[in-house]
């Protein structure tokens, strides 16, 4: 970003420019050719022709990003893929704080590449691969309560999906921006909005990820105060998702979801309801929980305190908030805090 005078500056400049009183430097220059579209002959007003024609700025280095972006192979979209995957590992264990730079550096790269590669073959794989960036960027910058951004990477995790044609990566960044919704108070549009996204996978969505999606919809309509369309959204989740201890979804990696995390998402949708079931779900998911899961942790300790309150067990309840603030302390998760706070309140 260039710095310039101030306006008063700046009137006195041009009178001496226009006056011949005052040489334009090489900086103003270059903003004057930009505003006025002049050549540096008609803006120094020099009369001699050229001794041959001169290119337009700007065009040597756009052809050379665009040749450089020719060059972007598989392998190369393998290590965006790869480095995504770091920054999840990383996030998941420590949070999304200490991140902000890493992560916003790797979407810069990844919005280069796209930009400048031209042929489809080309822009496709490095579409996909920022649509996984751009969501998990999102959920980062939902989770640290930066929720403009969360929301304008959701967008841009949209867009590369769709530039993709993956509709699993939309599906999935369409159902988490739902949750921006929640957080802001509008649980009815999210509720709509975390639908469209089960609509847009449609039947390219792998098992696991309708499960997960429809897990999504039951804990948002609870936040709604829909306890039917809830407890109907879990049944679907439970009778879609895969047998087995396996977790990660070979087609959509962002996606981790068995019957442990899901006992975990039962109990926090039921909690919500004030359902007596939710504790009995919740202590089988803490059981399981993978330590890997910090910040997720944190969030299983807040639905074992809000469903220890709605039970009136305030002993329980504190000792989950107690651990609930040391994992959201390691992780840094404002949105946690949030919620901690919310419940102590309630103490």
């Amino acid at each position: 970003m260039l710095t310039v005078a101030s306006t008063a500056s700046l009137r006195v400049y041009v009178s001496e420019w226009e006056n011949g009183k005052r040489q334009i430097s090489d900086r103003y220059a270059k903003i004057l050719r930009a505003l006025l579209g002049a050549t540096d002959d008609e803006l120094f007003d020099r009369h001699t022709a050229p001794a041959e024609p001169i290119q337009a700025d700007g065009y040597d280095e756009l052809v050379t990003r665009i040749d450089a972006a020719r060059s972007v192979s598989l392998t190369m979209v393998k290590t965006f893929m790869d480095q995504t995957e770091l920054l999840r590992t990383v996030d998941r264990q420590m949070g999304a704080a200490s991140l902000v730079d890493q992560m916003t550096g790797h979407l810069s790269t990844l919005e280069d590449a796209l930009t400048f590669a031209v042929l489809p073959e080309t822009r496709r794989p490095v579409a996909r691969a920022l649509a996984g960036a751009a969501t998990l960027a999102a959920w980062q910058a939902l989770d640290v309560g930066a929720v403009e951004r969360a929301w304008r990477h959701y967008e841009l995790g949209k867009r590369a999906a769709n530039e993709a044609g993956e509709p699993m990566y939309l599906a999935h960044a369409t159902a988490e921006q739902a949750y921006v919704l929640c957080d802001a108070g509008r649980p009815a549009i999210a509720v709509q909005l975390v639908r469209d996204a089960q609509r847009v996978g449609g039947k390219m969505t792998s098992p696991r990820l309708q499960a997960w999606l429809y897990a999504a919809e039951a804990e948002i309509c609870a936040k709604a105060g829909m306890p039917d369309d809830c407890r109907r959204a879990l049944e679907n989740a439970a009778r879609l998702l895969p047998q087995g201890q396996e977790a990660r979804d070979p087609d959509m990696l962002s996606i981790f979801l068995n019957e442990g995390h899901l006992a975990r998402w039962r109990g926090n949708v039921l909690a919500q309801l004030g359902d007596a079931d939710a504790v009995e779900n919740l202590y089988v998911a803490l059981d399981s929980a993978d330590p890997t899961f910090v910040r997720a942790t944190a969030g299983l300790r807040c639905d074992l305190a809000q469903a220890h309150l709605a039970r009136g067990e305030y002993d329980q309840a504190h000792e989950h908030l107690r651990e609930a603030r040391l994992l959201a302390s390691r992780t840094g998760s404002v949105r946690h805090r949030r919620r901690i706070e919310q419940l102590t309140q309630r103490l």
